[in-house]
């Protein structure tokens, strides 16, 4: 148990015990297996890091994966440590992006070793956990920012050689260490940015209910069971996360860590990446030279903003959502996204499309079930200005203009973004309903 300085909080409790395997559900009162890494948070690790590494069976030679930033911020300090139990080879990234060609060049790099250790946050864990499993390796990561919830989850988000951002199959890392005096003192839109990737969890819920609602998608409530009472702690705690406050971060990397633990009772991530990451993904793939460098959950905190004004667009009405046929506009999807992206994609809006059977058999089951379907997503809704208040200061942006994206490329992202994945969000209601451009033509 690791506790805070006033010796009253306990940095892992509740993750311990999902780890271990002695967490039951409330609701079915299943006991989930045991999760396979170690999880350490404290306020501080100095001269801990080579007996956290070395307990999970780690050995030399060590592989010490960072970016320049990271090395400066942890990365040195925990390739000394390890130095004083046998050789150290430094891996530093120069400004490495998430892709399948840093993800080759880097597994090449660590073929020889038994596992690496990577040093960062949302970029040096992704590439390291995919690279490692390509060669049947373990890694552990020590976290420097609470800029993003991946670092529990089974998945990484790779951007594949035809310039698709996915969300691939990974590992899960072998030990998960925090240092939460090191991530207080990262920059704060670092932090923020893990904000705004914990602040989607409202509308995302929203959207996967209404989706397995309307078309019997599977659904679980246990990621929010675990998750939900940490993200109340966190709103409260927003300006702290500005201003570096330990409180703050420890709570934010709680959040974080829970929502990717969720992903052990569900297998997938939609718990916490439905309408408002497919915006983010889009921004990611196809802005270019548009792109003003914005972080993911920067991007997300903005698109959740949006997905939630989309959402109540139909939740304030008492009136149920009619949908006309899904409509695939292969032309356009090439246009937009290049024939080799645009025909990864089709496979997923196919999947999901309605024919004019399927939109009417929609229509009568939303007009049957829309009074409770609507009041259930209203228990579920967090208002849009109290979203907003709590992403502004937490210290993130809070539109696209802020972001640096221009107007009519978001506006771009917003109508095209649900065509990139099969899972089927109020953005595929709005633009089967036809009001989908006209949602976007708000958004800035």
């Amino acid at each position: 148990m690791i506790l805070n300085h006033s010796q009253a909080f306990n940095w892992t409790e509740l993750i311990d015990e999902i780890c271990e395997g002695t967490w039951y559900s409330p609701l079915t009162g299943h006991r989930f297996p045991a999760s396979p890494y170690r999880i350490v948070f404290s306020e501080s690790l100095k001269g801990r890091e080579a007996d956290l590494v070395t307990d999970l069976g780690f050995g030399p030679p060590f592989a010490v994966v960072c970016d320049t930033a990271t090395w400066r911020a942890m990365g040195e300090r925990v390739a000394t440590a390890l130095r004083r139990r046998g050789p150290v080879t430094e891996i530093i990234l120069d400004h490495p992006h998430a892709d399948m060609r840093t993800v080759r060049a880097l597994a090449e790099r660590l073929k020889d070793f038994s596992s690496a250790v990577a040093v960062g946050s949302g970029t040096v864990n992704d590439l390291t956990k995919y690279a490692t499993l390509q060669n049947g390796r373990k890694y552990c990561v020590f976290g420097t920012a609470g800029s993003m919830n991946g670092y529990t989850s089974s998945t990484a988000s790779i951007t594949l050689d035809s310039g698709l951002k996915v969300s691939l199959p990974a590992q899960n890392p072998a030990g998960f260490f925090v240092d939460i005096e090191v991530c207080a003192a990262a920059p704060s839109y670092l932090n923020a940015a893990g904000f705004g990737d914990c602040l989607c969890r409202s509308v995302a819920q929203i959207d996967w209910w209404m989706s397995h609602r309307m078309l019997d998608t599977f659904y679980r409530h246990e990621p929010y069971v675990i998750e939900i009472p940490d993200e109340i702690r966190l709103m409260a705690h927003a300006k702290g996360v500005a201003d570096g406050d330990i409180e703050a971060i420890g709570t934010l990397f709680r959040v974080l860590t829970l929502c990717g633990l969720g992903i052990g009772f569900t297998g997938i991530s939609n718990h916490g990446s439905m309408g408002e990451h497919q915006i983010s993904h889009y921004l990611d793939c196809f802005a270019g030279d548009r792109h003003p460098g914005s972080l993911h959950g920067q991007q997300v905190g903005v698109a959740t903003l949006t997905m939630a004004r989309i959402q109540h667009h139909f939740l304030s009405s008492e009136v149920p959502p009619q949908i006309g046929p899904t409509i695939i506009d292969e032309a356009g999807m090439i246009a937009r996204m290049g024939a080799e992206v645009a025909a990864q994609c089709l496979p997923f809006v196919r999947k999901k499309a309605l024919d004019a059977e399927g939109a009417r058999a929609f229509n009568e089951k939303m007009a049957r079930i829309w009074p409770q379907l609507r009041a259930e997503c209203l228990e579920m809704a967090v208002p849009i200005e109290v979203l907003e208040r709590y992403l502004e200061t937490a210290g993130g942006p809070t539109t696209a203009t802020a972001l640096g994206f221009p107007a009519t490329f978001y506006r771009e992202a917003v109508m095209h973004a649900h065509e990139m994945r099969d899972r089927f969000s109020f953005a595929d209601i709005a633009a089967a309903a036809g009001v989908l451009a006209q949602l976007a033509s708000v958004e800035t």
